[in-house]
C-alpha cells in the first residue's frame, strides 16, 4: 500500500492490490477522521495501524463517499468509530450490502472477517462540517458516480477527497452521465490544491484544468458516439466497437483496468438511452 503525507496531518493511502483505491486520513490532536477503507482486511487494518501507533490517536469518524464494497466494506475495522454517509449509501447497504458481501465471502476467504457496519449518520441535502483540529472538513453531494456520492474538502488546505466522483475515467455504470459532468464541473470551479482521486494518483493544482476538461470530453464523446450507434441497426455491434482511445483516453488507466470500464460505459449508456 502507498502512503503519502499531501499536507500537516492529511494522508492518503492507495492500494497496491485492487483497482489504485483510495482512502484518507484527517488527523486531529485527539482523534482522527478516516475517508473511505480499502478493498482488503489487511489494507484497511495497515491505515488503523498507522493511525494508532505512528499518529497516536483513535478513528472517531469514517465518512464513507458511496456504498460500494471498495470503499466501505472497511468500516468494520474501526469499532466504535461513527460512520457518516449519504442517506443513499445506507439505504443501498441495507438493501444489497449483505447479499453482496456474503457471496464475496465465498469467493474470498480473505473477506470472512468483514462484516456489514451501516452508516450512523446520514444527510441527504446541503453540506456536513466536521472540526478535526485546525482542519475543517466540508461533506457535500457529488453524485454521477452512483447517487450517494459525496466529497470530502479540507477546507484549509483546499484539498478534495473526491470519492468516485473523479477518476482517471469516469465511471457510470452505477449512476448518471449528466449527474458526474455536473459534479466534475463543480470540483473544477472549486479552486483545490490537491484533488484525491477515488482510485489513481494524486491530481496536483496545475494538473486539475487538464484533468475537468480531459474527463468532460470523455464523457461527451462517449455519449456522442453512443448515440450514433444506437441510431444504427447493428447497434449492440456497434457499441462494442467503440474504442476507449476515440473518446479521448488511454486504456492503461488503473493498471489496465480502464478499457473494461470504458465498455460497461458505452453498455451502460447504451441502456438507458434505450430505457
Amino acid at each position: 500500500m502507498h502512503r503519502e503525507r499531501v499536507s500537516e496531518n492529511v494522508y492518503w493511502f492507495q492500494s497496491e492490490v485492487y483497482a489504485q483505491v483510495t482512502a484518507g486520513i484527517v488527523a486531529g490532536p485527539q482523534w482522527a477522521v478516516a475517508i473511505d477503507t480499502l478493498a482488503l482486511p489487511e489494507e484497511t487494518l495497515a491505515i488503523r495501524e498507522f493511525i494508532e501507533h505512528e499518529l497516536s490517536v483513535p478513528i472517531r469518524y469514517v465518512i464513507n463517499t458511496h456504498y460500494h464494497a471498495d470503499h466501505s466494506w472497511g468500516n468494520c475495522f474501526f469499532p466504535g468509530a461513527t460512520v457518516i454517509a449519504h442517506a443513499r449509501c445506507r439505504e443501498a447497504l441495507e438493501e444489497r450490502g449483505i447479499s453482496s458481501l456474503e457471496a464475496a465471502k465465498a469467493q474470498n476467504p480473505a473477506l470472512k472477517r468483514v462484516k456489514l457496519v451501516l452508516p450512523h449518520m446520514t444527510f441527504i441535502e446541503g453540506e456536513i462540517t466536521l472540526r478535526v483540529g485546525k482542519k475543517n472538513l466540508i461533506i457535500s453531494t457529488t453524485p454521477g458516480h452512483s447517487a450517494d456520492g459525496i466529497s470530502v474538502l479540507v477546507e484549509e488546505d483546499r484539498i478534495l477527497f473526491a470519492g468516485d466522483a473523479f477518476m482517471p475515467l469516469p465511471y457510470i455504470v452505477d449512476g448518471d452521465l449528466d449527474d458526474i459532468a455536473a459534479s466534475i464541473k463543480r470540483i473544477g470551479r472549486m479552486g483545490l490544491e490537491n484533488i484525491m482521486q477515488g482510485h489513481g494518483d494524486v491530481i496536483l493544482r496545475g494538473e486539475i484544468d487538464a484533468a475537468v476538461r480531459e474527463n468532460l470530453n470523455y464523457l461527451a464523446a462517449l455519449r456522442k458516439a453512443v448515440k450514433a450507434a444506437a441510431r444504427r441497426k447493428n447497434a449492440e455491434e456497434l457499441i462494442e466497437q467503440i474504442a476507449i482511445e476515440d473518446c479521448g483516453k488511454s486504456r492503461v488507466y488503473l493498471g489496465g483496468l480502464a478499457e473494461t470500464l470504458h465498455r460497461r460505459n458505452a453498455r451502460a449508456l447504451f441502456q438507458q438511452i434505450n430505457n
